[in-house]
């Protein structure tokens, strides 16, 4: 009987899918790429014809060994790396360095990991498209020539250890751009005037915004237009000028691509771009699921298209009919295709089975697989649900020639509701209305509640803002996101603070420079449509070959510019309280391979350091002296005395300065309690609210 060989990257999909073919099948992982542009240099000929000079990568010398053993066992081979343009490469180079141009040799793709799916990819197998190849190709040469280029020039006039990169300057500029916006803004005052009405019959008052005058629409910006309005407003009679009822559906929201699972877990579940990507990856890979094995239990993670398949329209219609009701099921199909090519060969993020529901699936997975599952799971059956509906009602109330407003709405239907909700929904009936007001209602005793406000500046980007933000603007794709924003929080760039995104003084320098030595680079729209380019490169229109001939001339010589005319930039290190225990001197905070460290800064005559430890401004109850957040080895947070090993106090949670009601003890943050640190007391109390 012929032997089969399917190559996948991952380890984690051979047994999921080695499950689902016979026993002639054998199934195994290339561990990601093989083959690469080296490290030690540029890889790629700008003399001959920009040709890459492709090397193994180290390290994968036994995977490739094991390999080429399967490959001689067997009769074809098929290609079952991941279904986009980087595993399209991949597959490509495996066939080179394997040597498999004699063998017969297939791609599939498929887009979930269950039975189905990858049985049908057998059937449709096809060779390598090269297009697509291509255009990883391009991007990757691209991607090396900036950095590879730029980055030893950051090194000379800024601090060696950084680096520039396409896609993630143009973020940091983002990200810069809106510091400045900030920096920059001036509050403007404004009032905001309520007035509450006593209604015939009624114990409830009727509370109204002021709207303007009968000529239109007013903002009140100052205390002096305010005073000239409550002048007019005394002794006027309030009187109901008009009462609209009408209706507004509320549509339910597409499924998600991985921009918006990005935004949205950021947003409901606090995950970091990079944490959803990694819990999405197993999700996808395979989860043991207790009495059916190992199975993939979502669909593609990467992803801009929010089309589904039919056969997956059509489960999702059968289970809500079958759950919530015919009323439920949407008249029609709220997908929509994607406008661009490469993805839309992939569907939305979507579960593979609805039967799986997130409490069926609860004692397979981790908490934050399940919360992860039970948001793409709520999101997909609520994407093919009806609409919810409204009952809306707006009042005028007019006194004198000011005008007052009344709105409010009462939910008729839920529809997609019943099951999914975001932040932006109304999760509860709003400012609901008292029956029977209309013109002939009689209002009296007015009372005014007066506001100052001022204008507020725009956000801080947050993980979540600026990975819409890089969509919005057409930069990157969904793999690049949650990388980028990596990239640039490792380099020190920017800094992360509860959620929002600042930047250092390091990315400052960085940003700065380069916008002047290189404004292309760093350009939204020139990097927006250089992507548009590469989509071209992926549909066979523009060769990959015209798109870095035409780029790498430009910043060869915009880097030889710089070199000369570029002026050094000082960065100086962060002084700690710290003192040198050979020398006295204050040390200064260094970043190294493993993290921060003190060091002096009285290098090379004196060469102290010591561990970085941060203080979190609370004494240790044991000795009294600082407790610091520290690290496992795994990686792992906790918190302990910085006197250790004297001092042997350590705990998981975060110790707060509240102490403990019965033992005076210290308490520690566990969620939205505060939980006594001795564990012998267990006392547990509330948070107070900031």
């Amino acid at each position: 009987m012929a032997k089969y060989l399917v190559i996948v990257e991952s380890p984690a999909k051979v047994k999921t899918i080695k499950k689902f073919l016979g026993s002639n099948y054998e199934v195994a992982a290339s561990n990601g790429h093989v083959r690469d542009l080296p490290k030690s240099q540029l890889g790629i000929d700008v003399e001959h014809g920009y040709e890459p000079k492709y090397i193994t990568i180290r390290g994968k010398g036994d995977i490739l060994a094991n390999l080429r053993k399967e490959v001689k066992k067997a009769d074809r081979i098929y290609l079952a790396t991941d279904p986009d343009r980087e595993g399209e490469a991949i597959s490509w180079h495996l066939l080179h360095t394997l040597k498999l141009e004699d063998k017969k040799v297939s791609r599939i793709t498929f887009n979930e990991i269950t039975k189905n799916a990858v049985k049908e990819s057998l059937k449709n197998a096809r060779e390598i498209d090269m297009d697509l190849v291509d255009a990883q190709q391009a991007r990757r040469m691209l991607d090396r020539m900036v950095g590879y280029r730029i980055s030893p020039l950051l090194w000379a006039k800024i601090k060696r250890g950084l680096s520039a990169g396409r896609v993630q300057s143009v973020a940091l500029r983002i990200i810069c751009d809106r510091e400045d916006e900030i920096n920059a803004f001036i509050p403007e005052e404004y009032w905001t005037l309520d007035v509450s009405l006593k209604v015939e019959g009624e114990k409830r008052p009727l509370i109204a915004k002021y709207y303007g005058t009968t000529e239109g629409k007013k903002v009140i910006s100052s205390k002096a237009e305010l005073d000239a309005i409550l002048k007019d407003l005394k002794g006027a009679e309030f009187s109901v000028t008009e009462v609209k009822k009408g209706e507004r559906t509320k549509n339910p929201p597409l499924p998600f691509t991985t921009s918006t699972l990005q935004q949205e877990a950021s947003k409901v579940l606090n995950f970091s771009t990079q944490k959803t990507m990694r819990l999405a990856q197993q999700l996808y890979e395979g989860i043991d699921i207790k009495g059916s094995g190992t199975v993939g239990i979502i669909t593609y993670l990467r992803t801009d298209s929010t089309r589904v398949s039919d056969e997956a329209e059509k489960m999702a219609r059968d289970y809500i009919l079958k759950n919530h009701g015919e009323q439920y099921v949407s008249a029609k199909q709220t997908t929509v295709r994607s406008d661009k090519k490469i993805q839309d060969a992939h569907e939305a993020i979507r579960p593979t089975d609805l039967l799986r529901t997130p409490f069926v699936m609860k004692d397979s997975l981790t908490r934050d697989q399940f919360r992860l599952y039970q948001l793409i799971w709520k999101r997909f059956v609520a994407s093919q649900m009806a609409a919810a509906l409204y009952e809306t009602t707006s009042v005028k109330i007019k006194a004198a020639d000011h005008v007052f407003t009344v709105a409010a709405s009462k939910t008729l239907f839920d529809g997609f509701m019943s099951v999914y909700t975001s932040d932006d929904d109304e999760k509860q009936e709003s400012n609901v209305l008292m029956k029977g007001l209309d013109e002939h209602t009689k209002l009296s005793s007015p009372s005014y509640e007066e506001k100052q406000h001022f204008t507020q500046p725009p956000a801080h980007y947050t993980e979540a803002s600026l990975v819409r933000a890089l969509e919005e603007l057409g930069i990157g794709r969904p793999s690049t996101y949650a990388p980028t924003i990596t990239t640039i929080l490792a380099r020190r760039y920017i800094t992360k603070e509860a959620k929002n995104l600042y930047v250092t003084e390091l990315g400052e320098a960085v940003n700065q420079m380069m916008k002047q030595a290189f404004p292309s680079i760093v350009d939204v729209t020139f990097t927006a449509n250089m992507e548009a380019l590469l989509d071209k490169v992926e549909e066979g229109t523009v060769g990959w070959k015209t798109v870095v001939e035409n780029f790498y001339p430009d910043l060869d010589e915009a880097v030889n510019v710089a070199e000369k005319e570029i002026d050094k930039v000082k960065i100086a290190d962060e002084v700690s309280d710290e003192i040198c225990d050979v020398c006295g001197r204050n040390m200064v905070i260094k970043y190294g391979p493993h993290g921060r460290f003190l060091a002096c800064p009285g290098f090379p005559e004196c060469r102290f350091t010591k561990p970085y430890f941060e203080k979190i401004g609370i004494a240790c109850p044991k000795c009294g002296k600082d407790i610091v957040l520290k690290k496992t080895k795994k990686g792992r947070k906790y918190y302990g005395c910085i006197d250790n090993p004297e001092c042997d106090f350590m705990v998981w949670q975060k110790p707060t300065n509240v102490k403990c009601e019965k033992c005076g003890y210290i308490m520690l943050e566990k969620g939205n309690k505060l939980v006594c640190a001795n564990e012998a007391c267990g006392h547990v109390t509330e948070k107070a609210k900031a």
